[in-house]
C-alpha cells in the first residue's frame, strides 16, 4: 500500500512542521493574535487541523471514540502553546495507527461519510486532508511572520 506508506509521511512531516511553527513563536500570546485582515488566530487553525484529523482520519477510518466540536476549534482561545504542541503529538499518533489499520480494499473504497460536496473514495479523500493540512500550515507560517514579530 504505496499510498498509505506516502500518506503517512506525509500526514507526519507536515504534523512536526506544524509543532515547529508552534514552538517558533518569540511571543506565546501572539499564537492568538487577529487582526483586520487575519481573522482566525494560528492556535484556532491548529485546533481546527487537529480536530479535522480526529474525526476524519481517527474516529472515521481508526475507530477512536474522538468527538468532535468544530465551533470550539474557533472559539477556544490561550490554550498554552505546551498543550497545542502535546495535541499535535497525540494526533500524529492517531494518524499513524488509524492509517496501519486500514486495508486496501478500504482505502479504495468509499469514503464512509458524506464530507465534501460529492461522494469520494477513501483515497480521494486522504490526499485531500494533506493538502488540507498544508494550507493550513502555510497559513499559520505566514501569522507567524506577520504578527509574532508587530
Amino acid at each position: 500500500m504505496m499510498l498509505i506508506e506516502t500518506l503517512k509521511l506525509l500526514f507526519e512531516r507536515d504534523l512536526n512542521k506544524l509543532t515547529q511553527e508552534i514552538e517558533l513563536y518569540q511571543n506565546e500570546s501572539n499564537i492568538w493574535l487577529t487582526s483586520k485582515d487575519i481573522s482566525n488566530s494560528a492556535g484556532n487553525l491548529c485546533l481546527h487541523l487537529m480536530g479535522n484529523l480526529n474525526t476524519y482520519i481517527g474516529a472515521t477510518l481508526g475507530g477512536t471514540n474522538y468527538v468532535r466540536n468544530r465551533e470550539l476549534e474557533f472559539s477556544l482561545k490561550n490554550i498554552p502553546q505546551k498543550e497545542l504542541i502535546k495535541k499535535i503529538e497525540e494526533t500524529i499518533t492517531v494518524v499513524n495507527e488509524s492509517l496501519n489499520s486500514i486495508t486496501q480494499e478500504e482505502v479504495e473504497a468509499e469514503y464512509p461519510i458524506l464530507v465534501l460536496a460529492e461522494k469520494t473514495s477513501t483515497a480521494f479523500f486522504l490526499v485531500h486532508l494533506t493538502t488540507h493540512l498544508a494550507y493550513h500550515l502555510g497559513q499559520i507560517n505566514y501569522h507567524r511572520r506577520l504578527l509574532d514579530n508587530a
